[in-house]
């Protein structure tokens, strides 16, 4: 029997007034320990935070002898890990009509409760404290053993079937819509990144294999060092981060934050003496880096009045050169090549201006070059705004998951 403790949370659906009832979650769950018999009865899976996968898709070979008596899963089961419950490996099977997985897990069948309700429940942050209740300590901090009777036993806020449903539709929508611009987000990074092989020559060439109908001239060859001025940034770390401030672009970030041109910045210092200050139109470089990879990489500084970071080198390219074109070709192709042959270093690699000069630079009229770099940025804003659309729907339903459920 169910406990009659009763709570009704933040928002609701109009129409429902029921209070949620308070029910253990193990009268919700029935756990099924159907195996196979036969090797590769179904397909293999495997269950993740973030959702669930084709083995295939998470390890490059099945790392097992034998999958008999792996356990049988169907569309809605409830898989759990037993060891990083905690950490969120829990999942509704929503993606996969049938298939088998490691008898490491639990799977369960959903009692009297909508697959998709749970399915945004199971998700929720708090829902990872519920788990860890009932945790005990394993073998490292990040693998820790369930006690079974333990979870069987807590309890949860569920309301009647019909707001469920509701909530549940809801929430699907929510993740649907985001799966349909996470998709949209990795189709423009992946044209992308096709187009810059294909509009930038490839090694040996002096014209790429696509261009604007306009343009037929052989690009130009000559040492970067030719066509541009090189100076360094000065002096900020991370360590000296502030709430608000002087916008500053620190080096660590092209990595992970900007794309071609850097427009805006959310990270901020105080100002200090003989700090370096954008005029707008400088391309900047690492200087240095964990890899060569991750230093052969240059943005634009879209503005005036960034503050330039230490380990940066600044390029200002002369009339002849685009400041965009310059960023897309040194980032790509035969010029990021050489930027990584020319990176020194063992645990950390550095890259010098000396070392910018001499990069062999192919370019075409002015004319074009900038056609390239409006074409590149145009795009670029295209992943932006996908970007921040999948970001506020993130966070739309982080806050919605708080307030919807108890």
């Amino acid at each position: 029997m169910s406990d009659k403790i009763t709570k009704s949370p933040p928002i609701r659906f109009a129409g429902f007034t029921d209070a949620w009832e308070q029910r253990k979650f193990g009268e919700i769950i029935n756990e099924r320990r159907e195996k196979t018999k036969v090797e590769n009865e179904d397909i293999l899976l495997s269950s993740a935070i973030e959702g669930m996968y084709l083995n295939s898709e998470l390890f490059s070979h099945f790392r097992g002898t034998s999958n008999i008596g792996y356990l049988k899963i169907r569309k809605d089961d409830m898989i759990l890990s037993a060891q990083n419950l905690h950490l969120g490996n829990c999942n509704i099977n929503k993606r996969f009509e049938h298939g088998i997985i490691s008898p490491a897990y639990k799977v369960y069948s959903l009692v009297d409760v909508d697959a998709d309700f749970m399915h945004a429940w199971i998700k929720k942050d708090s829902t990872k404290q519920f788990f860890e209740k009932a945790t005990t300590e394993g073998a490292s901090v990040c693998r820790k053993n369930i006690e079974w009777r333990t979870l069987y036993n807590q309890k949860m806020y569920i309301p009647i079937y019909s707001e469920q449903q509701k909530i549940g539709a809801f929430f699907k929508q929510i993740d649907d819509t985001m799966t349909f611009h996470q998709r949209k987000l990795e189709l423009l990074k992946d044209t992308k990144k096709s187009l810059l092989q294909k509009m930038f020559p490839k090694d040996g060439a002096d014209v790429p294999d696509i261009r604007f109908a306009e343009f037929t001239d052989a690009w130009e060859q000559r040492r970067l060092g030719e066509v541009a001025e090189f100076s360094k940034g000065n002096g900020y770390t991370k360590n000296d981060l502030r709430e608000t401030g002087f916008p500053v672009v620190l080096y660590g970030r092209l990595y992970t934050k900007y794309e071609t041109i850097i427009n805006n910045v959310d990270t901020f210092v105080e100002m200090k003496d003989k700090s370096v200050i954008s005029e707008g139109n400088e391309v900047v470089v690492p200087s240095s880096g964990e890899s060569a990879e991750d230093i052969s990489r240059a943005s634009v500084i879209g503005k005036p009045g960034f503050i330039l970071g230490g380990d940066l080198n600044i390029i200002k390219p002369k009339q002849e050169v685009n400041s965009i074109f310059l960023a897309l070709t040194i980032s790509n192709g035969t010029q990021q090549k050489e930027m990584s042959k020319r990176a020194q270093g063992k645990s950390v690699v550095h890259l010098h201006n000396s070392d910018l000069k001499e990069i062999n630079l192919l370019y075409p009229k002015l004319e074009e070059q900038k056609q390239i770099g409006t074409f590149f940025n145009n795009l670029d804003n295209l992943i932006i705004l996908h970007q921040r659309e999948l970001n506020s729907l993130k966070d739309l339903k982080k806050s919605l998951l708080q307030q919807m459920f108890i």
